[in-house]
């Protein structure tokens, strides 16, 4: 009954909270310094992918609107508002569209070069505001298990101190230090593998996103440049 009792007393502490609060102050910290950086981490994995599927929804909206629309000027009028990337990049290239064409005379290749141009940037800027911040998820995914190594390697010197201290080698004595160090090293591994998988898979959704904008720029780049041609022909 007392072996039982002892049992359970053992197994109560090496329990997480258990070995959390017997950590020092250095692993202590460590250990709420990856806890904050997953919850972080998180934070900015679901944002961006429900902002990935957000957009991608309002593209297709979009760009079933612009190949049934009679008149692209309409469009353009009706899609001042939109802020997605697609209707951003739309009248980006409309605004130069008709700077260009106000002038009176114009040069049809150097139309062409600045829509090209001016779409591209609208893209690059639409995309870098969605990479914001998947920085932080590479940066916690490569550093979290270094810093769960250092808690470990921190509790583990504290451990063989103690042992030294108190010149017992037992298991139960041994067991909680060894515990403590090695739960730091798991809680960087908890922040780090979200962390990896949710940057490969946003950057593989923002890397599709862009394909799918400049597919929509060399398209709608198209549309003008016809429409330039029939100018001249006139």
């Amino acid at each position: 009954m007392n072996q039982a009792s002892v049992s359970v007393a053992g197994a109560a502490d090496l329990s997480p909270w258990a070995l959390f609060l017997q950590s020092d102050i250095i692993v202590k910290g460590v250990m709420v310094g990856l806890l904050l950086a997953s919850i972080w981490s998180w934070a900015i994995i679901i944002d961006r992918a429900r902002r990935l599927k957000q957009i991608n929804k309002e593209a297709a909206k979009f760009e079933d609107h612009f190949w049934a629309s009679d008149s692209i000027d309409n469009l353009y009028d009706k899609s001042q508002k939109s802020k997605h990337p697609s209707a951003q990049v739309f009248n980006a290239g409309m605004n130069e569209w008709r700077r260009s064409l106000g002038k009176g005379r114009f040069d049809r290749e150097g139309v062409r070069a600045r829509l090209t141009s001016i779409m591209s940037v609208a893209i690059g800027r639409e995309i870098d505001e969605l990479s914001d911040r998947l920085n932080i998820l590479a940066t916690v995914g490569s550093v979290a298990p270094f810093v769960g190594l250092f808690g470990t390697v921190w509790g583990i010197m504290r451990a063989f101190t103690s042992i030294a201290a108190t010149q017992n080698t037992t298991l139960a004595v041994v067991a909680p230090g060894i515990a403590e160090a090695l739960f730091a090293t798991a809680i960087g591994l908890f922040a780090a593998i979200p962390a990896v998988i949710g940057y490969n898979r946003l950057l593989h959704g923002i890397g599709r996103l862009e394909a799918r904008l400049q597919h929509f720029a060399e398209e709608f780049h198209g549309l003008l440049s016809r429409q330039l041609d029939q100018m001249e022909e006139k």
